[in-house]
């Protein structure tokens, strides 16, 4: 059961924001659809957009711009908020790099957080499920693209779900939380100190030991005046070292001036929309 909050026209389809009881996370959680034209046919490939550090699910449905480019390739798009919230855990909303809105896509095992800190398994399971389930998205059809802690959470859902994960871009992605300060401070946390656990949702690691391709191309924007990418904490060169030594194939283009906001975004995701929807195609 799904509960409809909103739901505007738009470019001919449906942009849609939702809510639902999640059994992986224990709480409510929120997520945003917008469903193209051509959804009314038939069902339509689907492209999850997983957010970074601080945003929801109306994120990227708000400032993307991506809409107008969904409809006409004829394509679904998804996005969910980035943790659980209200959870009761003392401080969780305290730091913004840590606990609400920094889920990072992953399972924790580590009280208090192991209780509701599950994103990896609702992305992967639970929201594909439900979308599936109320909404015309094509099963064998679906990508997968993020931002920033999102990017991270979309190449690591695609690097271990190659099947499921037909495409997969980012920008600006982490992508070695193994070996960056938001890393540092959340895997332990939500983890533990074992970094063979870390290993388990870090790109680089995935590909590293992989040692194979898993997509014909993967697509990543990286703006070079991002100040995260000066501080060190998204390390695109340690991915693509890993892409190339396993042989995979990785457009990873660096745009001079682009910072980390969503001016950036909407500035290339007319290029990650095409991207999914060839792969997709």
């Amino acid at each position: 059961m799904i509960e409809t909050l909103a739901v505007h026209p738009c470019f001919e389809g449906l942009q849609g924001f939702y809510r639902h009881e999640s059994q992986t996370i224990g709480l409510p959680m929120r997520f945003a659809v917008y469903q193209p034209p051509q959804a009314a046919r038939g069902t339509v490939p689907v492209f999850f957009y997983l957010a970074g550090l601080t945003c929801t699910e109306e994120t990227f449905m708000i400032k993307a711009g991506a809409q107008r480019l969904a409809a006409e390739h004829g394509a679904m798009i998804v996005s969910c908020d980035t943790s659980p919230r209200n959870t009761g855990i003392p401080g969780e909303a305290d730091d913004w790099e840590f606990g609400s809105g920094a889920g990072f896509y992953l399972d924790a095992t580590q009280l208090p957080w192991s209780k509701h800190f599950r994103m990896y398994d609702y992305v992967l399971n639970e929201l594909r499920a439900v979308v599936l389930r109320h909404f015309p998205a094509d099963a064998g059809r679906i990508g997968i693209f993020g931002h920033s802690m999102g990017g991270h959470g979309a190449l690591v859902l695609a690097l271990r779900n190659p099947g499921i994960y037909r495409s997969v871009s980012a920008f600006a992605p982490i992508c070695a939380p193994s070996q960056c300060a938001w890393g540092l401070k959340a895997l332990p946390r939500y983890l533990g100190e074992d970094r063979a656990a870390w290993a388990a949702y870090d790109a680089t690691e995935l590909m590293r030991n992989r040692g194979r391709p898993a997509f014909d191309d993967i697509l990543i924007d990286q703006g070079l005046g991002d100040k995260f990418l000066a501080q060190s904490q998204l390390l695109p060169e340690q991915f693509e070292a890993a892409c190339a030594d396993a042989g995979q194939r990785l457009t990873l283009r660096r745009h001079a001036g682009y910072d980390h906001s969503y001016y950036f975004i909407a500035s290339f995701v007319a290029d990650h929309i095409a991207h999914h929807a060839r792969a997709l195609a």
